[in-house]
């Protein structure tokens, strides 16, 4: 057994320096004695060697320490030398020599010895692998320079020359300071060695600084790219005029792995022959760097041919990743993370490319393996010791995020983008041109998949990163990277939202074309294809031009990409093009329209049997989604069934995902967003086989899903019996830590993990039906049967091109479906697009053209809509209506419109005339039935309210000191007043404890960002003194608000109102909602109240009058509480009282109020003063047009 205690150490440190005194250090003794106590080099070998030499050399006279140095030095070059043993052991053994002798060894009497060792140690400093690298080479550099101060040009030509040699490599690899002008400085230096290093006198040392060279040239940052690498070439060819395989093996073995890499990073010449040239010198390599014979460079040549395999264009793709990935672990059977850990992080770093890229084995899989090398990498390549190499596993591991398929997708666009990100703190236009101008391509391609955030700016970021990096990779200088650029701009043209479409599509289309110039089959197949997949989409989406032939020219492009994506070698790509041929034909004019079909069918399905849903869950819907749409255009509905019903359930899975992992409620929005389309094919499939139920219960699914879970999530207890609450509870949260744990990459067997899962998911879904089918379970059925006997409901649907109406009762045996003609759907876009146009320049122009012309536009919708048919469909027993809108319908007051239906007593003029036991609004028939379970308090008596928090409002003082008057006095009622009305006094408040909340204020509604959109507080406006900030401050026409100061949507989500029966917002625009969000999610102020806690909101749909809404809120709150009528009948009926009322009985209902003798002045004072109402007569009806009466709306319960 090996005697490894200190004093055998000792022991063997003794008879290898005697060894190298009695042989005059003879390298063949000293070897084998070393090989014989490989397992004494360690770190106690050097601390023995310190300790002892140290003390002898202090102790020993001039002479006998002049020889023990001259000893040492010669064991630490024999162990330098060594190649065997852990060489980060066996290099601080030598540094430990080194730096003893120079004790002996000074400047002033040994200055020749001085130098020589100061340049041995700078060696020794410069591989070193313990300590940080960065510093290592730094103080390697500073003793190269300590010996140029002895070896001079002119006293030391050739030893000059070495160390000049040698700082060249230094400088090279140096990682502090900038790296451009290191290499510069290293290139400076090789080229002062070859002064003295000449052919003629010194070839080998010629040969190998031409070497060196020929490295700082493939690193160069100055210059012309192109060039650098072919001086590099021409460098590494010189150098083989003398380092021959037969003279100098292992220095004709180095520079064959050199040669390798410059070749693998060619530009000029053919690309795939590059590689192939690449791939020929790293075998020439592995004659000699073999395993036993030369480990580390063994390794460092895997490593370099496993990058080659990995770029390789010629064989095939498949067999070379996986032959790249075999070349990275032989590689790692010597780079490990103890021995040699710079190293090992190189090649985690490269096999997490090898991954990313595998076509074998589980694609899902792969990319986890991916992700894991790059971490692993980061653990060594951190930003504090090696910044360029972090910067490229940040990429790397941005790259493996955006294709990753496990998680969230939203989640993984952001994880990549902020990797690009952190890349870019390294790599700057000034020192990495390159690099900065690849991580700004990198940072395109992420914003355009990007989930969060406005989609139309996603898209105009990734266009301008792709501009950017265009400033970087010219078609002179970088043909290749400015093709894939061109490549990505095209494809980002092609989806962009802002902008002219037409114009749009024809820039995509010229920079695909533009591609193509360097893309060409020959030289790039693999890009050329990818590009000519774009195409096709470019021209399968082109407006210009005619349109049966740009769909032949799209067919044309996807089948020509399918030559180099085949099944076998790209999968996945052929995949995609499969889908987007199956797109493309699904649209063809020309052919035979069964047949164009037939193929659209097949495409599909040939796509699917790589999209599967376990590997790529997100294509797969996509395709089911597509296939679903070619099956119905071909009128084979029950397979089209099939096919949205599969896409369905995986957009319900990807959902219920989000919910168990981030619950980030845009991720769960945008993916409905996103998927719309698959449960609109559902319906309008579900239709055309007669089953309207079913078609129902897929609008409701389609609808208000996140509103469901915030509600189902804070009801829990209220809405289930306890037992079930808490076994729903530990569904849930079993559920997310499982799903976390997947997401983490923690789950010891993800698959069977992912199985209990979705067990779970089984099972509490199970549970929640049998009391309540909600979200994605819901069935009409059971929602029918709580209705009572007067309610009547009519929903309303809008497809690709027509509008629907279902209109059912409790009684209904099947809801009757009412569905728009093609020319009145096209008259409701017309008529919607009017509207909001005139309506918001109405709004900024401060005219009264929009409100004069309210009441003409409400019966062109009636008409529109017809309305007349709809209602003649409800029975005349039915006296209650909820109605509930889609999309942009939610923005109009349905309730006002007029009718001429006779039915019933009398011949009804409005809606709300039909039916006296009220009109209603829901976002969702399940937001109505969550709603309508929240049990409240018999009292109505508690009330908190907010009065004029702008102090610009004249009527809103008297509107509250009636309103709070029906309730009791404090402490029961708070009212905040003006400037105390805050958003800190709101926070501040327990607002759980009051029954209605009344908001007379001003509103806002953002129509760009609707989630912005607020309820303006007291001392809101912005400092003048503030830096401009769009995501904090909020303009409203001429006012600047600061939204932190202000009651957002957000904040009311975040409200707890357990005992609340009613919120009134009376203010301007508290009812509208995000009509440009196909997901119908329903975003605006009431649905953060009703998920808050109120089962009912009354809101506003436009900018109301101050007078008349005040008048109507009493009114209301009269008919509410003195009255006791419903909530709606009240309303509705202040409505119609402010309607009719003439100005000579409002002026006696005014005097009849409960209010100060002043405020009844005030309140009187227009109707007598003002020009619009002065000239009135006493039985003219100061309020009747709309504009006053019909902007508000009774939503929920």
């Amino acid at each position: 057994m090996a005697d490894n205690t200190s004093d055998a150490q000792l022991y063997f440190l003794l008879e290898v320096l005697q060894a190298i005194a009695d042989s005059n250090g003879e390298q063949q003794v000293v070897e084998n004695l070393l090989e014989q106590n490989i397992d004494k080099l360690n770190q106690t070998l050097a601390d023995k060697l310190r300790a002892w030499a140290t003390s002898k050399l202090s102790e020993a006279k001039r002479d006998q320490a002049t020889s023990l140095a001259a000893v040492i030095g010669n064991f630490s070059n024999r162990i330098w030398e060594f190649p065997l043993g852990e060489k980060a052991s066996t290099i601080e053994i030598a540094i430990t020599g080194y730096e003893v002798i120079l004790t002996v060894f000074t400047r002033e009497a040994f200055p020749i010895d001085w130098a020589t060792t100061q340049n041995n140690l700078g060696e020794a400093y410069r591989n070193r692998i313990k300590g940080e690298k960065a510093q290592n080479i730094e103080e390697a550099i500073a003793c190269y320079q300590q010996a140029l101060t002895v070896r001079t040009f002119e006293a030391c030509p050739i030893d000059w020359a070495t160390t000049q040699n040698n700082l060249g490599n230094a400088y090279r690899n140096r990682i502090k300071g900038d790296k451009t002008q290191n290499i510069e400085q290293a290139i400076a230096c090789y080229q002062e060695a070859l002064r003295v290093r000449t052919f003629e006198t010194f070839p080998r040392n010629w040969a190998w600084t031409q070497n060196n060279l020929g490295l700082a040239y493939k690193k160069r940052i100055k210059g012309e790219k192109l060039q650098n690498i072919e001086e590099a070439i021409a460098y590494y060819q010189q150098a083989l005029r003398v380092l021959t395989f037969e003279a100098f093996p292992e220095e004709w073995a180095t520079t064959q792995n050199n040669l390798g890499n410059a070749y693998r990073n060619r530009k000029k010449g053919e690309k795939a022959q590059n590689i192939e040239q690449s791939i020929a010198c790293y075998q020439e390599a592995l004659r000699v760097r073999t395993f036993e014979a030369c480990p580390i460079d063994w390794a460092t040549t895997q490593n370099n041919l496993g990058n080659a395999y990995r770029n390789r264009i010629k064989g095939d793709k498949t067999q070379n990743i996986e032959q790249a990935i075999a070349c990275y672990q032989e590689a790692l059977r010597v780079r490990t993370f103890e021995a040699f850990p710079y190293d090992w992080a190189n090649t985690q770093n490269n096999l997490g490319i090898a991954y990313r890229n595998r076509i074998k084995g589980d694609k899902t899989q792969n990319i986890e393996q991916a992700i894991a090398c790059s971490q692993e990498a980061l653990r060594v390549r951190t930003f504090e010791a090696f910044p360029y190499d972090w910067a490229i596993t940040q990429t790397n591991l941005g790259n493996a995020y955006c294709h990753r398929i496990k998680g969230e997708k939203a989640q993984n666009s952001e994880e990549a983008i902020a990797c690009y990100q952190e890349a870019l703190r390294v790599y700057t236009f000034e020192a990495f041109p390159i690099d900065w101008a690849r991580t700004q391509t990198n940072i395109g391609a992420a914003y355009g998949d990007r989930i969060k955030g406005e989609k139309a700016q996603n898209i105009e970021e990734a266009i301008a990163c792709y501009q950017q990096a265009l400033i970087v990779r010219t078609f002179e200088a970088f043909p290749d990277e400015w093709a894939r650029t061109q490549n990505n701009l095209g494809a980002a043209y092609g989806n962009r939202i802002k902008g002219e479409k037409a114009q749009n599509i024809e820039e995509a289309i010229a920079c695909l074309q533009q591609a193509l110039r360097v893309f060409t089959f020959e030289a790039f197949p693999d890009e050329w294809a990818r590009t000519q997949n774009n195409l096709g989409a470019a021209y399968g989406n082109r407006i210009k031009g005619e349109k049966a032939q740009n769909i032949e020219e799209a067919i044309a492009c996807l089948q020509q990409a399918l030559r180099v994506f085949t099944f076998e070698a790209f999968p996945d790509e052929w995949a995609r093009t499969q889908n987007n041929l199956g797109a493309a034909y699904g649209d063809r004019i020309k052919g035979e329209k069964a047949q164009n079909i037939e193929e659209a069918i097949a495409c599909c399905q040939q796509a699917l049997k790589v999209y599967t849903f376990e590997a790529f869950t997100q294509d797969y819907l996509n395709t089911k989604n597509n296939l679903g749409w070619a099956y119905r255009n071909g009128q084979k509905f029950r397979e089209a069934y099939k096919a949205f019903d599969a896409a369905i359930k995986t957009v319900e899975f990807l959902r219920d995902e989000i919910i168990s992992g981030s619950g980030v409620e845009e991720y769960k929005t945008k993916l409905a967003e996103n998927n719309n389309k698959s449960y609109r094919g559902m319906v309008e499939t579900c239709l055309a086989l007669t089953n309207i139920t079913e078609a129902i219960d897929y609008v409701e699914r389609s609808k208000t899903g996140n509103l469901v879970d915030e509600i189902l999530n804070r009801d829990l207890k209220t809405i289930f019996p306890p037992d079930v609450a808490t076994q729903l509870q530990q569904y849930r949260d079993e559920i997310a830590a499982g799903q976390e744990q997947i997401q983490q990459g923690k789950a010891e067997n993800p698959k069977v993990l992912a199985q209990r899962l979705q067990a779970l998911r089984q099972q509490r879904n199970d549970l929640q039906d049998h009391y309540l089918p909600i979200g994605s379970r819901f069935k009409f059925e059971q929602f029918q049967q709580k209705l009572d006997h007067h309610t009547a409901i009519v929903k309303f649907y809008i497809t690709g091109d027509k509008l629907l109406a279902f209109i059912f009762t409790r009684e209904t045996q099947q809801p009757i479906l009412w569905q728009s003609e093609p020319q009145d759907f096209k008259k409701l876009a017309t008529w919607t697009n009017e509207y909001l146009q005139d309506y918001k320049a109405s709004r900024i122009n401060k005219d009264n053209y929009w409100q004069n012309d309210l009441s003409k536009r409400l019966h062109e919708l009636a008409d529109i809509l017809s309305i007349d048919h709809i209602i003649k469909q409800i029975p005349e027993k039915c006296d209650r209506l909820v109605l509930i809108p889609h999309r942009f319908l939610h923005l109009f007051p349905l309730h006002s419109l007029p009718i001429t239906s006779k039915q019933g007593e009398g011949n009804a003029k409005i809606l709300m005339d039909r039916f006296p036991a009220g009109v209603s609004y829901a976002p969702s028939c399940q937001l109505l039935q969550l709603v309508q379970t929240r049990k409240r308090p018999e009292e109505f008596t508690h009330l908190f309210a907010v009065q004029n928090s702008a102090d610009n409002l004249h009527y809103t003082p008297i509107e509250v000191e009636v309103v709070k008057g029906y309730f009791n006095p404090p402490p029961d009622t708070e009212v905040l007043v003006e400037n105390a009305a805050t958003k800190a006094a709101i926070d501040s408040k327990a607002l759980n404890s009051y029954h209605c909340l009344h908001f007379s204020c001003h509103g806002y509604f953002n129509y760009q960002e609707p989630r912005k959109s607020a309820l303006i507080l007291a001392n809101a406006h912005k400092p003048t003194s503030a830096e401009p900030n769009s995501e904090r401050y909020l303009r409203v026409e001429d006012e600047e608000y600061d939204l932190e100061k202000c009651l957002t949507i957000d904040d009311v989500f975040d409200l707890q109102l357990e005992q609340c029966r009613l919120v009134t917002l009376s203010a301007c625009e508290t009812g509208l909602i995000d009509y440009t969000n196909i997901s119908d999610e329903y975003i605006g102020l009431p649905s953060g109240f009703l998920v808050a806690g109120s089962p009912a909101v009354v809101s506003s749909l436009w900018k109301v009058n101050d007078l008349s809404t005040a008048l109507l809120m009493i009114k209301f709150y009269d008919n509410l509480l003195n009255s006791q009528m419903s909530l709606a009948v009240a309303l509705n009926q202040a409505q119609l009282w402010l309607r009719d009322v003439t100005k000579e009985n409002l002026l006696l209902w005014i005097e009849s109020l409960s209010i100060k003798s002043y405020q009844k002045r005030r309140l009187s004072a227009p109707l007598l003063k003002n020009d619009d109402f002065k000239y009135l007569s006493p039985s003219d009806k100061p309020f009747e047009k709309p504009y006053h009466w019909a902007a508000f709306c009774a939503i929920g319960q």
